[in-house]
């Protein structure tokens, strides 16, 4: 039996329904049933949804029972250490195998520098020295993060990001499903750290012309002060602790303008990987004035 953690957020989710619709069983923890039954999980076929709290053992003998190996994801808060730590001391007690981390990080990016990739290397020293067999998945930046720039696409046109002339490579994050999916469901890669990019270095510049396409109306890309970003961010309610991790986070990559692409591990399970046009032209709407 295979287990996925986190399963209401947006990864977890993507990882459950590509079980479901692969037809292959899972089980699916979730913290908050109603927020399950909102995403549409308790309907999903061959998904075995039970209630559990990551950082309470007590509370995960009916999601542990019977698990062979288990996709760990849990949400970037400034407890997932602690919560991850816990989790794989409870999977450890209750006789589970191989622990698959939803991980991340950057090529060239030093992790020290941004505290949530800090906390994933601090979980993942204390995984492999657990006992448990595991594999780490380092996705870099997801795609799906500009989705979180539409209001601004909408309402001005604009791409407004602190990324000067720099190029990223994101990945989608159903590849990243996908990939999760075929390495629980056959195991293997015990031991070994995947990192996983998009298919292509884009500046900024690049990723608004390739939503413009999308979208058929004209999208330019605003470089903007991290500051400006920052303000920006508060003013829509974004909690002062992530922001100043982001803060962080553009720093680093600022130091690091020319970005990697990494696809081996695509290749080794099978999966292709999404270019950004693809991303946007299958996201139009929520990019557009029709979802506004």
């Amino acid at each position: 039996m295979l287990l996925v953690t986190g399963a209401t957020g947006m990864s977890g989710q993507l990882a459950v329904r590509e079980f479901a619709q692969m037809g292959t069983p899972v089980r699916a923890l979730v913290r908050n049933p109603a927020k399950a039954d909102a995403a549409g999980l308790a309907n999903l076929p061959n998904v075995d949804l039970v209630v559990g709290d990551m950082r309470q053992a007590d509370s995960l003998g009916t999601a542990l029972d019977g698990i062979e190996r288990v996709l760990m994801i849990s949400g970037a808060a400034p407890d997932m250490v602690e919560t991850q730590c816990n989790f794989i001391d409870a999977c450890k007690a209750a006789g589970v195998r191989h622990v698959v981390k939803f991980s991340g990080g950057e090529p060239g990016f030093d992790p020290t520098k941004f505290r949530f990739t800090r906390m994933h290397e601090e979980i993942e020293d204390y995984l492999e020295a657990s006992g448990l067999a595991w594999t780490h998945l380092r996705p870099s930046q997801f795609m799906q993060v500009y989705l979180r720039e539409a209001p601004d696409i909408i309402a001005t046109g604009s791409l407004r990001l602190p990324f000067a002339n720099i190029s990223l490579s994101p990945i989608d994050s159903e590849d990243v499903a996908k990939i999760a999916y075929r390495l629980l469901r056959d195991g293997g890669h015990e031991g070994e750290s995947l990192d996983m990019t998009g298919p292509e270095a884009l500046t900024m510049d690049e990723i608004a012309v390739r939503i413009s396409a999308a979208i058929g109306k004209p999208v330019k890309y605003v470089s903007i002060t991290p500051e400006e970003r920052r303000r920006a961010l508060l003013a829509r309610g974004m909690p002062e602790g992530f922001v100043d991790a982001l803060d962080e986070q553009t720093e680093e990559r600022l130091k690091n303008p020319v970005a990697k692409v990494l696809i081996a591990t695509h290749q080794i399970f099978g999966v292709q990987p999404t270019h950004f046009a693809d991303f946007a032209t299958k996201h139009a709407s929520a990019f557009s004035e029709a979802a506004a």
